[in-house]
């Protein structure tokens, strides 16, 4: 049509005209692309790959667990985030404001675990090594786990996905589709019994109350809900079956967390 601007892209060097390159799809930038508010839109949408992906992809985890996963093992992938885009934005944010000790697991909460008694000798060789007292040497570790904590959740998740080829090994499902399933049982509780719980306790004063008993509880409860819907979404699972691979499976990411901390633990005081 005559009056209409003919742009040359510059990716391909096609002409054409409108904002997009009918070649290549580049975008052509004009001066309202280059302001703070366009710039800050972009930050936005690289981190939660917006165009409501991020919330409907959440929100199905939530209210229908398993849901994503089946998608996602069936091929149909357009409408949704993958399960590890989820994880990943959730990890993030976590870790911002690690308050809840569930994948972030501070010097005292790995003494108190079960297995915390296995902890105090390498500890008293650390500290005396590194000529601090207790108190000293804590601050430092703390600090330092935090980090290391935003790479080694992905340990727990492995270790989820390992009895899941066992239990529903005749359902099947490829390894892959057991890991994007565990992928999202992190997700769900990154999102349930970590930022949510963060975010309860900064608006109502109970943080003090919120020892390890009473995350391992909730762990229990928010997990039971989850497996048992998404086995019966995911997996197809039914009846008695489903009750007891959910309470089995219950105790094995217990086992996970448990030794997921321990590789947290010693890593961070190798690096140390």
């Amino acid at each position: 049509m005559a009056g209409e601007i003919i742009h040359t892209c510059k990716s391909c060097h096609n002409q054409f005209t409108g904002n997009y390159c009918n070649n290549c799809g580049e975008k052509v930038r004009m001066a309202a692309d280059r302001t703070l508010r366009s710039l800050v839109a972009d930050i936005v949408k690289g981190i939660t790959f917006a165009d409501n992906k991020f919330a409907r992809t959440l929100g199905l985890m939530l209210y229908q667990p398993g849901f994503v996963s089946a998608e996602f093992a069936g091929g149909r992938t357009v409408r949704y985030l993958s399960p590890i885009q989820v994880f990943f934005v959730l990890n993030l944010v976590y870790f911002l404001f690690p308050i809840v000790q569930l994948f972030n697991a501070s010097l005292t909460t790995q003494m108190i675990a079960p297995l915390g008694f296995l902890l105090k000798e390498p500890i008293a060789r650390k500290m005396t090594t590194m000529h601090m007292n207790f108190e000293s040497f804590a601050l430092v570790y703390n600090l330092k786990t935090i980090s290391l904590a935003k790479l080694l959740v992905m340990v727990f998740v492995v270790l989820a996905s390992m009895p899941l080829n066992f239990l529903y090994r005749k359902r099947n499902r490829f390894f892959t589709d057991h890991f994007g399933y565990a992928v999202e049982l992190a997700s769900f509780n990154l999102f349930v019994n970590a930022i949510m719980v963060d975010i309860v306790t900064s608006i109502i004063p109970i943080g003090a109350y919120i020892g390890e008993g009473v995350v391992t509880s909730l762990f229990i409860a928010t997990n039971l809900y989850f497996l048992m819907r998404s086995s019966y979404t995911f997996y197809n699972e039914r009846g008695w079956r489903l009750v007891v691979k959910s309470v089995v499976m219950i105790l094995f990411l217990k086992v996970a967390l448990e030794i997921y901390r321990m590789v947290l633990f010693f890593v961070t005081l190798w690096s140390l």
